[in-house]
């Protein structure tokens, strides 16, 4: 049986080198865990990351040229809010004699007994301008006759009479409104509220209407008959 020789152990030198690269591993350790804990090199790097650098393109204050207008001496400005006037219109001449025509007109020409005459005034500029003229009640007259005899005028028991401007165009004519009844009584400035007033004749009596407005007299009357 044969036998081993019995292992030879380390010397005491060795044992001493293994120690003390063990003890610098350990100290190599340490110093590395205190470092990370002391110089926290993640937290640099996540502050870096948290805050950027500003730049131009983020900065929120206006600049001067887009907030503050800059002056300027031009008239420019001025000029263009500035209109000049145009020509002044011109109110149309008053109308003349020359310039109308007036027209005494009745709604029949023939009245039964019981019917009144309706009547009334057209007025023509014959001109080929326009013109102004005083329409109104203050310059309207109604004048029926009956051969010499004068029957009835409208300004005998005329009340609130009023004028009325208005402009006729050229070759433009207008009628009365509303016309002007005849009751077919005798008018005078004492009858006016009188109930037994004289009547007109019928049977077919003739009766003439002239009628003035604006200070222009119709050229010719308008017959009608009653019976």
């Amino acid at each position: 049986m044969s036998s081993q020789p019995p292992r030879r152990r380390p010397s005491p030198g060795v044992y001493r080198r293994r120690r003390l690269v063990v003890l610098l591993a350990l100290i190599a350790i340490i110093a590395v865990v205190v470092w990370l804990f002391v110089a926290q090199p993640w937290s640099s790097a996540a502050q870096s990351d948290a805050d950027p650098k500003p730049t131009r393109t983020s900065s929120a204050a206006p600049s001067p040229s887009a907030s503050t207008p800059t002056p300027s001496d031009s008239p420019t400005a001025d000029a263009a809010a500035t209109t000049e006037p145009g020509p002044l219109e011109t109110a149309p001449p008053t109308c003349t004699r020359g310039d109308v025509t007036v027209e005494a007109l009745t709604d029949q020409d023939e009245y039964g007994s019981g019917q009144n005459p309706q009547l009334s005034i057209r007025l023509t500029n014959t001109t080929d301008a326009a013109c102004t003229i005083n329409v109104g009640t203050t310059t309207q007259s109604f004048t029926i006759t009956s051969g010499s005899d004068t029957w009835w005028r409208s300004t005998d028991c005329q009340t609130d009479p009023s004028d009325m401007i208005v402009t006729l165009d050229a070759g433009q004519s207008v009628e009365s409104a509303t016309p002007l009844t005849w009751d077919r009584t005798r008018s005078s400035v004492s009858t006016c509220d009188s109930e037994s007033r004289p009547v007109a004749g019928g049977g077919g009596a003739s009766y003439h209407l002239a009628v003035e407005i604006g200070g222009v007299a119709s050229s010719q009357t308008k017959q009608f008959f009653l019976y």
